[in-house]
């Protein structure tokens, strides 16, 4: 459909060469904005799973910010739980960011905020009880920031949730998946012409930072291709 060439199209041209992150963002997402969340739902995988075991956690009045939110999409993973809380659906990207906006009203989340910001520097209003990270911090140039940003926002305890891609590093703790020279070379430079980095130091950079609750390591079949990228789901506490 003609939905799906718009997306694809945008795919195949890749991020411009903008030096200023923002600008980047919404040249690439700004067309295909209308069709994001439609074509994510085939792309991203493990986000209901990681947001269900989140909401299971998240107390009474809590306090949660979405790093990288998009169109709040994820959000809609913990609407049964809103009403309890706040949050913050925190983005870099005018053109998701209106879309979700629009979510926001039109589901009448009275408690969701959305705020245009650069995550490794947004300070939230409140001390927070969790933040999420669904495949942003792959698109997020220093990611090591902006997860040392979410962290010392944490209350004592609280919770951190990343999903994303990557690849490991060729030697991985023990445990861990290891993935071939090739898929290590691949998937960054097949992810990269769209502005999406695999980090082999993104998952050990969390399990170092956070104790670590729950991880899933897996495969989720990429739209338009045969292949099956590798992704994980980490759900962490602040010491």
């Amino acid at each position: 459909m003609a939905s799906d060439w718009r997306v694809l199209w945008s795919l195949l041209r890749g991020q411009s060469r903008a030096a200023d992150h923002r600008a980047r963002l919404e040249d690439f997402y700004a067309p295909q904005a209308e069709d994001y969340d439609r074509v994510r739902e085939r792309m991203l995988h493990g986000r209901r799973e990681l947001c269900a075991q989140l909401a299971a956690l998240l107390p009474a009045g809590f306090r949660l910010a979405e790093f990288g939110a998009g169109t709040a999409r994820n959000l809609a993973f913990l609407e049964d739980r809103l009403a309890e809380g706040r949050c913050w659906a925190v983005d870099l990207c005018p053109a998701l960011l209106e879309r979700a906006r629009q979510r926001i009203a039109a589901q009448r989340w009275t408690t969701v905020e959305a705020v245009e910001a650069d995550v490794t520097r947004w300070q939230a209003p409140e001390p927070l009880d969790a933040v999420l990270m669904s495949y942003s911090l792959t698109m997020i140039p220093d990611w090591f920031a902006a997860i040392d940003n979410a962290l010392a926002q944490l209350k004592p305890g609280g919770l951190l949730a990343v999903v994303d891609f990557y690849v490991s590093r060729p030697h991985p703790e023990p445990g861990l998946v290891r993935h071939g020279w090739w898929e290590r070379a691949f998937w960054p430079l097949w992810f990269g012409h769209a502005g999406v980095r695999p980090q082999p130091d993104l998952l050990p950079y969390l399990r170092y930072r956070a104790q670590t609750l729950a991880l899933v390591e897996g495969r989720g079949r990429l739209p338009w291709t045969p292949w099956r990228a590798p992704y994980f789901r980490f759900l962490g506490r602040r010491a």
